[in-house]
């Protein structure tokens, strides 16, 4: 997947619980991305200088192939929702255009992560766009509501016929009162709906009338902003995005039971799992001498970006994953980059620790080498997440480990669902 450019600043502070049998995922504390030019070079800016970030935003209009953004941000802006419909929207091929209705480019969301828009609201006032799309929160609806500046586009934007959209408590906040839901179907938070000046109200979590596409909070934020997609680019692309891209990288060695209950189970979870050999050939031979044959070499699936990279464990197949330099440096970017990545059996010492991956880190791994991590808290767990990282202890736990999985890039109710089709009891 292409990479995001969304400029963020997370300010996370979170405690790491564990559950001696199944520890949960918990935020990462301390994250910060910073891959946006703005963010590298940020400076506060007042209004006054919507002239120099009116040519900034010029420069940046990207070819007239491209369908164009704009999600404006406020004190208080829902972060969740901001940044996955962002996120989804830009992995998408969208030009998005984060644009800040405050003075400065930097906004601090509705649970203090502090947000870089790309530019002012000032600077987008006689911009043409395919989309615009406010997040919710509050008082950061509020502060959307407040803008005439945004006020003036979103009216331009229904008036000429484009398509625009809200989520949460933006919809009764900011769009009723400029008055763009009269004689249109809508939906939103809960602890809205009550305040909505009209009786069109539904409560499907994402609802589609004309032009305007609504949704209800942070847990619909992903399904609202595929059905943008789904209008934007059509429902290829849209179906596209939905499918998470899982890198699973074998060997010579591997163990087959665990490479193969993960390939399984995440494809049945409808992941887009690619098995990589780090061989010089496909066909790769396991622990238990059973062949089979990767969908890539690691070279060739380099050059593509993840959302997770999981490694199956057995000997000497994790020693020769340990080798290699291209899975080195994908796993190097892989936690760099804040996504996902795990090791199971003996993987997660093996590659992960030798390569300084588990550092600060809780982790588990196959009895025989888990004595070997640095940190012995949760060694004994059949699952441990913390943070990005998934480990698990060898093939007596690689379902558990899988649906795991499921359960964090998908949500539980899916995970529940591929655990009943392998008649396994997974709560």
């Amino acid at each position: 997947m292409g990479s995001i450019k969304l400029s963020v600043c997370f300010n996370l502070h979170r405690n790491i619980g564990f559950n001696p049998h199944f520890c949960q995922w918990r935020p990462h504390s301390s994250v910060r991305n910073g891959s946006c030019s703005v963010a590298s070079q940020y400076k506060r800016r007042s209004s006054t200088s919507s002239s120099s970030e009116e040519a900034k935003c010029k420069s940046s209009t990207p070819q007239p192939c491209l369908k164009k953004v704009l999600v404006p941000i406020g004190a208080g802006t829902e972060e969740m929702e901001a940044v996955i419909i962002i996120d989804v929207l830009r992995r998408a091929g969208a030009h998005v255009t984060v644009a800040s209705v405050e003075r400065d480019l930097q906004i601090k969301a509705s649970l203090q992560v502090n947000i870089i828009a790309d530019t002012l609201i000032s600077s987008c006032g006689q911009e043409t766009f395919d989309l615009v799309v406010l997040p919710g929160g509050m008082p950061g609806s509020a502060r959307l509501r407040d803008s005439e500046i945004l006020k003036t586009i979103t009216r331009k934007q229904a008036e000429a016929g484009r398509l625009y959209g809200a989520i949460s408590a933006a919809p009764v906040i900011a769009l009723d009162a400029w008055g763009l839901l009269t004689a249109v179907e809508v939906t939103v938070h809960p602890a809205f709906s009550w305040k909505l000046s009209s009786f069109w109200t539904v409560t499907s979590n994402v609802h589609r009338d004309k032009l305007l596409t609504t949704s209800r909070g942070p847990g619909t934020a992903m399904e609202f902003a595929l059905s943008l997609v789904e209008q934007l680019f059509g429902k290829e692309k849209s179906e596209e995005i939905e499918k998470t891209l899982v890198l699973v990288p074998v060997a010579n060695g591997s163990e087959e039971m665990e490479a193969v209950i993960v390939i399984d189970i995440l494809r049945r979870a409808k992941a887009n799992v690619v098995v990589a050999s780090i061989e010089e050939t496909l066909e790769v031979v396991g622990s238990r001498n059973v062949k089979f044959v990767a969908d890539k070499l690691i070279e060739d699936a380099a050059s593509s970006e993840y959302d997770l990279i999981i490694l199956p464990g057995g000997m000497p197949g994790a020693k020769r994953l340990q080798k290699s330099v291209s899975l080195r440096k994908l796993l190097r970017e892989q936690a760099l980059s804040n996504r996902i990545y795990g090791a199971i059996c003996a993987s997660p010492v093996v590659v992960l620790e030798t390569h300084g991956l588990l550092k600060g880190k809780k982790a588990t791994a196959y009895p025989s080498f888990s004595g070997k991590l640095l940190d012995q808290g949760a060694v004994n767990a059949q699952v441990v997440i913390d943070g990005k990282l998934i480990t698990s202890r060898g093939p007596g736990t690689a379902i558990e480990f899988s649906l795991a999985m499921v359960d964090k890039l998908y949500g539980k109710e899916r995970a529940k669902n591929v655990s009943k089709g392998i008649v396994y009891d997974y709560s």
